[in-house]
């Protein structure tokens, strides 16, 4: 952050001292050599050629030119008489002077806040970046001194304030929420300026390592009880399914035999299988009888195979 706002603040000094610009010097270089050659050669008196010299550099002087994005603040005598460009324009050495060129292109700039406490006093970084123009250039020039270095303080300052009215639970589930509402502050703080702020994004919000550590177990045991309660709800509606079931088995006993067959039956089908069946459902069921029949079945192919097997001997 630091280094963007000194990355900044050049810039700005920068367009304070552009005085000359290429053609301007392109003009004074064309007219200086003119008189230095005339002298040279004797045309005129040496002192006409200096004098040619610094005629060429108040020539020089007039000349000023802004780029396309660019609005030069001119002041005659220290007042404000306009802005002027983008072009070539015009200015009177001595009593006219180019306070600065405005720059009217977006801006990007990083802020962000270290160690703010929020509403429940958890400490957070929040690292953010705001993007923002100068759409009048007569204010940003008039109303306020190092108006990028403004932009950033009322950026970090906004930024701390929204920290401190939030918990951090909504810092996390509503960054647009929170970038749109730091956008309408530092509006209201830049607007009167000359300045714009079109948009505001929440790159990064850092916590301890202690507490995300924390968040994650309890995140960690919340799954775990949603688990259970989805298994406990699943058992109740078995139970409830299963008393249902016994409800019509108890006046139809046909039903409840053949229920148990088919379940004979598809443990029957397992090669290897093993099945426990309590005498009382033997009894009730007439199971004994099914499961000796299933098993005689077993065995007879194996009988027919052995007797099949013998004259071949």
């Amino acid at each position: 952050m630091k280094t963007e706002m000194k990355a900044d603040w050049n810039d700005d000094q920068w367009e304070k001292v552009k005085w000359f610009s290429p053609f301007s010097i392109m003009v004074f270089i064309i007219f200086g050599s003119i008189f230095i050659a005339i002298g040279v050669l004797g045309y005129i008196h040496y002192i006409w050629a200096i004098a040619g010299g610094i005629i060429s550099l108040f020539l020089a002087s007039c000349i000023q030119v802004a780029d396309q994005w660019e609005k030069a603040v001119l002041l005659r005598l220290g007042k404000f008489i306009g802005l002027r460009g983008p072009g070539i324009f015009f200015i009177i050495p001595i009593i006219d002077r180019v306070d600065s060129f405005i720059d009217q292109r977006v801006r990007v700039t990083d802020f962000s806040a270290e160690k703010t406490l929020t509403k429940d006093t958890v400490p957070v970084n929040v690292d953010a970046v705001v993007y923002w123009t100068v759409w009048d250039a007569e204010k940003a020039a008039l109303e306020v001194r190092k108006y990028i270095k403004a932009v950033t303080y009322v950026a970090m300052t906004a930024l701390r304030d929204i920290i401190g009215k939030h918990e951090l639970a909504d810092l996390l589930k509503n960054r647009d929420k929170i970038a749109k509402e730091l956008q309408q502050i530092m509006d209201e703080h830049t607007n009167p300026w000359g300045i714009s702020c079109q948009n505001v994004g929440i790159k990064d919000i850092v916590i301890p390592a202690a507490l995300s550590d924390a968040m994650s177990k309890q995140a960690q045991a919340e799954r775990e009880r949603q688990a259970r309660i989805i298994l406990g709800t699943a058992e109740t509606e078995i139970s409830e399914k299963f008393a249902s079931a016994a409800e019509n088995y108890r006046d139809n006993p046909i039903a409840l035999q053949l229920r148990g067959m088919n379940m004979l039956f598809e443990g029957l089908k397992e090669k290897g299988s093993l099945i426990i069946v309590p005498s009382s459902a033997l009894e009730s069921m007439n199971l004994g009888a099914i499961g000796g029949l299933a098993a005689l079945s077993d065995q007879n192919p194996a009988t027919t195979r052995r007797k099949t097997a013998k004259p071949g001997n």
